[in-house]
């Protein structure tokens, strides 16, 4: 300040200083008030003035003089619009190979190739050692012209780690286990895989990613939620009158079903004692009289084509207790099947036994009956 006071000429040109700044703005209400001078050397001074342009607040209209040795005449040698403290300013400028930024990279963009990438170094040359390059080419992956340097590692292990694939995100803090206890967690191989594995459960919003073991969300594979009540009201019931479902009896029921089936047989009737008729009156017999087959018949027809009808059981009823006006009828006696020839013949003798009385094409002309004489009627056909 003490060289500006001296040089009286420099710190007079205030007016001088302003004209340029209007000139340079192209218009006088962008050049504010006078923020005062700053020496800049021997006879060299800068004089500042506030900008009011729109989108400049902050910075200020510099202007600086200077002069000739034994000089009376302030001479421009500057003028330009400088950033103040209070002015908004633009990130630093960076070189275009810098300036790309994760995520920049879209289809087809390709970047420029850095040789002298401090995240890389050069691969695993094979040296003939069959034990040392098995292990490092096969099990560790370095047989590639360049490969991952500690550089390039540790920076990738911090980034994920403190990304949101790590144990500070918000989901790993409000999960209810860690991504080390999950079944769908695939460990990383060497020394990362210590601190990251990969995520392959598709319901999870990390699947495929490169997650810390500490990192967790709600797709875990070992935990499980409580069912909440809902709040909605139960409908009411819904009943299909229009469908009718079949429905299979029970083994149970089947059974009840056919127990009544297998028990119920038939009763048999009973065989009506035979009654002499030598010691039965006349008045209270009543014979049926079968149907005598042909001798023809029976002589030409098999023995296994020959059926004998079954013959009926007679009940001795007293036509004394009956009544005269009251028929009897017979009841039907259950008999054996005429299997043999001797079955046979005895339908025979017994069919010409009554034949003595009926024969095969109709009543003999018999008197009429008396009250002490048999009162025969035809059997019906089998």
């Amino acid at each position: 300040m003490a060289a500006a006071t001296k040089d009286a000429v420099l710190g007079s040109a205030v007016d001088l200083a302003r004209e340029v700044a209007i000139e340079l703005a192209e218009n006088a209400a962008d050049v504010g008030e006078y923020l005062g001078l700053v020496v800049e050397g021997e006879r060299l001074i800068s004089h500042r003035f506030a900008s009011t342009a729109r989108g400049y607040r902050g910075w200020e209209w510099t202007v600086t003089v200077a002069r000739v040795p034994r000089g009376r005449t302030a001479t421009v040698c500057e003028a330009e619009l400088l950033p103040g403290p209070d002015a908004v300013l633009g990130e630093a400028w960076l070189p275009w190979s810098e300036r790309i930024r994760p995520g920049d990279i879209g289809p087809g963009d390709v970047l420029p190739f850095r040789a002298d990438d401090p995240r890389l170094e050069p691969g695993w040359t094979p040296t003939g050692d069959p034990e040392q390059d098995s292990v490092a080419i096969d099990e560790l992956a370095l047989a590639r012209v360049r490969v991952l340097s500690p550089q390039g590692r540790d920076e990738a292990a911090e980034r994920w780690y403190r990304g949101p694939h790590g144990p500070t995100s918000a989901g790993a803090v409000s999960s209810a286990a860690a991504c080390h206890s999950c079944g769908f967690l695939i460990p990383l191989q060497g020394s990362l895989g210590t601190v990251f594995g990969v995520c392959a459960n598709e319901w999870s919003p990390d699947d495929g990613m490169v997650v810390s073991l500490d990192h967790g969300c709600g797709a875990h594979s070992e935990t499980d939620v409580e069912a909440a009540p809902t709040e909605w009201p139960l409908p009411d019931p819904l009943i299909d009158e229009l469908k009718l479902e079949l429905v299979p009896p029970t083994a149970r029921v089947k059974a009840e079903v056919a127990a009544p089936a297998d028990e119920l047989v038939a009763p048999e009737p009973e065989a009506v004692p035979a009654t002499d008729v030598a010691d039965a009156g006349v008045d209270e017999l009543v014979v049926p009289e079968p149907e005598a087959a042909p001798a023809t018949d029976v002589a030409d027809a098999g023995v296994d084509e020959l059926v004998a009808p079954e013959p009926e059981a007679v009940l001795a009823t007293s036509l004394a207790d009956a009544g005269e006006d009251e028929p009897v009828e017979p009841e039907p006696e259950v008999a054996a099947p005429v299997t043999g020839a001797a079955d046979v013949s005895e339908v025979a003798d017994d069919a010409a036994e009554v034949g003595d009385v009926v024969g095969p094409d109709g009543p003999t002309d018999q008197p009429d009956a008396g009250p002490d004489q048999f009162d025969v009627s035809t059997a019906p056909e089998s």
